[in-house]
């Protein structure tokens, strides 16, 4: 089995969990979910779900950069919102993150996340 390497960086929010920002094994970089804390102060961003959508993209920024990559090396990304009627705002929002070819996608809805946050993202990257 190929080394498994953590990636960590204090540009995005440290784990509040028994779990590593990122973990690299060979050229696959598996990203742990982001929710949008401010990595300053560990605090949930804004109450406002455009706000949480776009902190969430740049704590994935700061993992996707501490391993050597950057979003577009995003292959798969999962969305996990509280409430799906803000897919509309979540794909205007990823569009300015990403460009074509998109990676492959979920979006889940889910009755609660994490310090109640109404987004999260994880997914894996290939570098």
């Amino acid at each position: 089995m190929a080394e498994k390497i953590i990636i960590a960086t204090d540009k995005a929010p440290q784990a509040i969990g028994t779990y590593s920002q990122a973990v690299k094994v060979g050229s696959t970089v598996y990203l742990s979910g982001q929710i949008p804390l401010n990595p300053e102060t560990m605090q949930i961003v804004s109450d406002e779900f455009e706000a949480q959508v776009v902190q969430v993209f740049n704590n994935l920024i700061a993992v996707c950069e501490a391993a050597g990559g950057s979003l577009s090396d995003i292959v798969k990304l999962n969305i996990f919102m509280t409430d799906l009627s803000n897919f509309a705002t979540v794909n205007e929002i990823m569009g300015r993150y990403f460009d074509q070819p998109y990676p492959a996608r979920a979006a889940i809805g889910v009755k609660q996340l994490p310090k109640d946050a109404l987004v999260e993202m994880d997914g894996v990257m290939e570098i």
